[in-house]
């Protein structure tokens, strides 16, 4: 399938802490994405600000890294048709939409474009913690 495309998404510590993990995990296989890689990690505050990088000059930038260094995060990447993630696009039945309360405090990350997944893949997975198969389902999901 042509459109198929990777994506990182990151469950925050606010989104495990609430424990919703399981429930966006299900999200994802309800909209036919198929699990790469998965782990469980609490990241670094050099790995964060290397992940963040493009917002270091941002006033919030330090306490994004301090909040993000404080507990647990599920990363992610998902194979699917049309993966990327919009933002602004947080209307009642997607996961910002369902599960966000606050802007700072949203319970997921998802790329938002295939650039960004590539580099953020990267950055929180080795090559070979990519796992490359196809879902007995893949025919059933996909043309």
């Amino acid at each position: 399938v042509a459109n198929l495309k990777c994506t990182f998404i990151a469950i925050k510590l606010d989104g495990v802490q609430l424990g919703l993990v399981g429930e966006i995990i299900e999200l994802f296989k309800q909209k036919g994405s198929r699990l790469v890689a998965m782990k469980f990690l609490w990241a670094s505050g050099e790995h964060l600000k290397q992940y963040y990088i493009d917002l270091k000059d941002r006033p919030f930038f330090p306490g994004l890294v301090k909040y993000m260094n404080s507990g647990l995060v599920v990363a992610m990447v998902r194979e699917g048709l049309n993966v990327e993630t919009n933002p602004a696009d947080s209307k009642r039945g997607t996961i910002h939409g369902d599960f966000c309360i606050q802007v700072g405090r949203n319970s997921i990350h998802g790329s938002d474009s295939v650039k960004s997944a590539e580099k953020e893949i990267s950055l929180w997975f080795k090559p070979e913690e990519l796992v490359d198969y196809k879902s007995c389902a893949h025919d059933w999901v996909y043309e």
